[in-house]
């Protein structure tokens, strides 16, 4: 219904993304973990707003609701007036009554929306979402910054659409969002996208016990838990890995996963993989090292080629192993 086929954007002779494809199908609800930047030009790419790229872009002629972080509403409105004038807008069929207890704002109705937190103008459009009734939903970072009721009203909505057989795609630079709502997440890392491995939690086992039988296999992946849910991180995604408090603590295109594995057991996953112990609290992983800083005979730093240009601490002790590791005298 949605799909995206060998999709290119230059931005100034920089390539900012590169060959993107995906399918998002009716009834389904897909997620795309980006950056801020990668973010706004999918969006724009989807709303017409954004011209130069290569590639097809396909909605097969369906009908398309988006929403934005940056949507305004008529502030001078009250809740039950601006639901009213989307519903007359959009010729809905939809009961508003039964819209507005779906997002429990029913309290709230009669109430202006310049009056309402954040998270309740959040609901509004939610309720806006059930009375567009389109084909295709997408939607830029719709629970930013909300309480955690209005999270889960946001899940239930999306819950109703997708029952409805809608196709939707939630862009978001926030992983906890992307798997609060879907198991369907792609991430778009180094211009590039790809389909995470994600493991739902398993349902308790009611059979009797069967003892399985001991298979070794080298796992070249990391597991990492988010939302209840096993995210499986390849090598190369990881930026480094810091101890926090006695918690392994993965950092990903500036996420943070924790991990369920000791420092010294990532030590040995990943070393062959080209990640270094820098230090007692820090595992970097040198493909990422942009540049080594000596600050006094004593003090040493790693930058990171991320775009935060991250610091990571090299002990003395190990400042030697690592200029034998990298050819340097």
């Amino acid at each position: 219904m949605l799909t995206f086929d060998n999709v290119s954007v230059r931005q100034q002779d920089t390539l900012i993304l590169e060959n993107i494809s995906f399918t998002i199908n009716a009834g389904e609800i897909a997620a795309i973990h980006c950056g801020v930047t990668s973010r706004e030009i999918l969006f724009a790419l989807l709303t017409d707003t954004h011209a130069n790229y290569s590639g097809t872009i396909d909605i097969a002629n369906r009908t398309l609701s988006v929403f934005s972080i940056r949507d305004g509403l008529y502030d001078r409105l009250t809740v039950e007036e601006y639901l009213r004038f989307t519903h007359t807008l959009y010729a809905s069929t939809e009961s508003l009554d039964a819209v507005l207890q779906t997002v429990q704002l029913t309290p709230d109705r009669n109430k202006r929306l310049n009056r309402l937190s954040l998270s309740l103008v959040r609901r509004v459009q939610y309720a806006a979402l059930l009375i567009h009734n389109r084909d295709i939903y997408v939607l830029e970072e719709p629970d930013q910054n909300v309480d955690q009721e209005t999270r889960h009203l946001f899940a239930t909505v999306l819950m109703q659409l997708k029952q409805q057989q809608k196709a939707i795609l939630l862009l978001t630079s926030n992983m906890e969002s992307a798997l609060f709502v879907t198991s369907t997440v792609y991430r778009i890392d180094h211009r590039q996208i790809r389909l995470l491995d994600v493991v739902e939690p398993d349902e308790p086992d009611t059979n009797e016990d069967v003892t399985p039988d001991v298979i070794h296999v080298r796992f070249e992946k990391i597991p990492t838990k988010v939302n209840e849910k096993i995210v499986l991180l390849d090598p190369p995604e990881i930026d480094y890995i810091e101890s926090q408090d006695g918690q392994s603590v993965l950092h990903s295109q500036s996420e943070q996963f924790p991990s369920v594995f000791t420092m010294n057991e990532l030590e040995t996953r990943l070393t062959p993989y080209g990640f270094f112990r820098c230090h007692r609290s820090y595992i970097v992983n040198l493909q990422h090292v942009r540049e080594v800083i000596t600050y006094t005979k004593n003090s040493f730093s790693l930058v990171l080629d991320d775009s935060a240009k991250t610091t990571i601490p090299l002990s003395k002790t190990k400042m030697a192993e690592l200029k034998t590791m990298i050819g340097l005298k």
